[in-house]
């Protein structure tokens, strides 16, 4: 038999090779010498045995047999069990060895098919082990669409084993088959499909639920596809960008193909633009994990910070202490460089990262009451009348700008032009570069405590409870905005709208155009000293504890940040990024709070002396730090700097 089997599968291989048309009658005279080894007789077409040859290899042939009840010959074994039958030399003929199989001796036709089965679940068509874990959704393996049969199916049935589901997963096992079933079953057969039809139609209103349940639960499985897997890349990634990155992740465990796709750089580009990330993060790239992409890496370190922000993981501030315990008046933050002015007349330049005093800018006779910074440039305001420009690098003062007569109270960096306030009731226009005064723009009776520039146009508030327009280079006063009864603190213009906070308790809208009042806004209780405008979004902070977040396109106020978590006392200093809020107060605290929300997250900063003296005068932001400048009116606090890092990952390899 032996010597039998391997002439055959020479003669098979010649005519493979020769004789491709008689392909087919060779896997029939093949299979049906395996069915007499087997069961000692071979299936006719009037056989309960029913065969769906399928093409391996160039030696490997699967056949999947179904066995009816009338066939099998031990009663006692559930009905329907799946027999697949390997009609090849398995993997042993391929380097010409034999196998035992044919050599032993086939006691019973059923315990042997049992044993093919169980050998054809546990392993491949090829003999070998299924891997552990996830299946691939697509590939060149044994049960691989390149590996079968490209035919289509003509039955349900056909359809279950090209999808590769064995019959015994469908088979009902309450008992023997009813009496006549064959007959039945050939009577369907025989009919037309639109008979066929009338007749399923017929059936189905006569089960009852459960029979139906069954039907469905065998039916719908094999109408489920993996269509990314079928559709070409191009289609199939432009299906995934509609999924939330959340759903990409999930995605991306499904299966190893899943996982390419999901992993594509594009797609992830195409994320972080959604989101508003403009750069990859190349440097980022091993806190994610060497097989991740730089965009996705840009993603994730992104979600990270932001999750950071809101729940609290930044680890222990730095503290940086200096200025002794004068008050902190202003504050700056640039890259890693932070900047602190103070009344006792200097400047301190900080490492955002080490913490270390880089150096003391000295040179001003007076406290030092405002700043502007761009890049390592810092402009400094003082009561002693004068303006200096300071390279933060070197701690050389490059410019002193000699001109108001009073406390240099306020200022506005625009590129390279600088516009300052003073007591001295002018506005003065510097070029940072020369120090030359350029311009001097007169017209208030009071004090100027704030101001705005874009660049094209200077927007002043002050004193004299007027909020004026000018336009630099010709030096005219393009509007003056009355409306306000008390002086005016704070100032806002994003190019369209002007918006000003007074010590009357209103904010002002006004078109900066036509200098018209559009919306009055009410609601604080006091002085509004401090104010953010980005998006036609304001979000104001007040003495009177309270922070709200206003629409100016409409006036309406869309949140007041107050509640059971609000501050105890005045509102000092407040930022927005990133959808979040954040404030700052004379009870000892910076709280942060969700923008669209309005609800209140954490309280960022506590000071131990908070409620009794404490202060936390100003707050700067980056997308990844908070600087605070904290202390006390009473001693109860040492002035210092407190410095959050939320990319917690990112000063972890900065340490490294």
């Amino acid at each position: 038999m032996k010597v039998q089997e391997e002439n055959m599968e020479d003669g098979q291989r010649d005519e493979e090779e020769t004789m491709p048309e008689q392909e087919e009658e060779v896997m029939k005279a093949a299979s049906a010498e395996r069915w007499q080894l087997i069961g000692g007789h071979t299936p006719s077409s009037s056989s309960s045995f029913t065969s769906f040859p399928f093409r391996g290899g160039e030696e490997d042939e699967v056949s999947v047999v179904i066995v009816t009840a009338e066939d099998e010959s031990c009663p006692s074994e559930p009905f329907g069990t799946a027999h697949l039958v390997q009609t090849n030399q398995d993997a042993g003929m391929k380097d010409g060895g034999d196998t035992k199989e044919d050599e032993e001796e086939v006691t019973s036709p059923s315990a042997h098919l049992q044993q093919q089965m169980k050998r054809k679940l546990d392993h491949g068509p090829d003999g070998r082990t299924f891997p552990s874990g996830k299946k691939h959704c697509k590939g060149n393996g044994p049960l691989g669409p390149s590996s079968l049969v490209q035919a289509t199916p003509t039955t349900f049935g056909d359809l279950r084993l090209a999808n590769g589901h064995s019959a015994q997963r469908r088979r009902v096992t309450s008992g023997p088959p009813p009496t006549g079933l064959q007959d039945w079953l050939h009577t369907f057969q025989m009919w037309s499909g639109p008979e066929r039809l009338l007749a399923l139609d017929e059936l189905i209103d006569r089960c009852e639920t459960s029979q139906v349940k069954h039907m469905m639960q065998v039916i719908e499985p094999q109408f489920q596809r993996d269509f990314i897997s079928l559709l070409p890349k191009e289609l199939a990634l432009y299906v995934l960008t509609f999924l939330a990155p959340r759903d990409l992740m999930q995605a991306a465990q499904t299966c190893r193909y899943w996982r390419i796709l999901a992993e594509d750089n594009l797609l992830w580009r195409e994320k972080c633009r959604e989101e508003g990330i403009s750069e990859c993060e190349w440097s980022h790239r091993r806190s994610c994990g060497a097989a991740v992409g730089p965009w996705k890496a840009a993603y994730i370190r992104q979600h990270r910070i932001e999750t950071n922000w809101r729940q609290g993981d930044s680890g222990e501030p730095m503290v940086l202490k200096g200025h002794d315990d004068h008050v902190i008046t202003c504050l700056q933050f640039s890259g890693n460089l932070i900047v602190s002015g103070s009344d006792d007349n200097t400047l301190k330049v900080w490492s955002a990262v080490t913490g270390k005093c880089l150096r003391t800018l000295t040179g001003h006779t007076g406290g030092v009451w405002c700043s502007q910074m761009s890049v390592a440039t810092v402009i400094s305001g003082s009561t002693d009348r004068t303006l200096r420009v300071w390279d933060a690098e070197s701690g050389e003062c490059v410019h002193t700008l000699y001109g108001h007569t009073s406390t240099v109270r306020c200022m506005h960096l625009h590129g390279n032009r600088v516009v300052s306030g003073s007591r001295d009731t002018t506005l003065r226009v510097w070029d940072v570069s020369t120090g030359r005064c350029e311009h001097v723009l007169t017209g208030h009776v009071a004090a100027v405590r704030c101001v705005q520039f874009d660049g094209r146009r200077v927007v002043s508030g002050g004193y004299d409870f007027m909020v004026k327009v000018w336009d630099p280079d010709t030096e005219v006063c393009l509007h003056t905005l009355q409306g306000h009864t008390n002086r005016v603190y704070s100032l806002q213009f994003d190019g369209v709208f002007v918006v000003s906070g007074s010590l009357d308790t209103s904010i002002r809208v006004w078109d900066g155009e036509t200098g018209n009042c559009v919306h009055t806004l009410t609601g604080h209780q006091s002085l509004t000293s401090g104010m953010e405008l980005r998006d036609n979004v304001l979000v104001s902070g007040n003495a009177d504890s309270t922070v709200r977040v206003w629409d100016v396109r409409t006036g309406q106020c869309l949140h007041t940040l107050q509640g059971p978590n609000k501050h105890q006392s005045a509102v000092t200093c407040l930022q927005f990024c990133r959808g979040l809020v954040l404030s700052s107060s004379d009870d000892g605290t910076v709280k942060l709070w969700d923008l669209r929300t309005g609800a209140w997250l954490r309280d960022v900063v506590a000071l131990q002396s908070r409620g009794s003296g404490g202060v936390v005068w100003r707050i700067r932001a980056s997308d990844t730090r908070l600087v605070c400048a904290a202390g006390s009116r009473n001693g109860t606090e040492e002035t210092k700097l407190l410095v959050l890092d939320f990319d917690v990952d990112d000063r972890k390899t900065e340490t490294d």
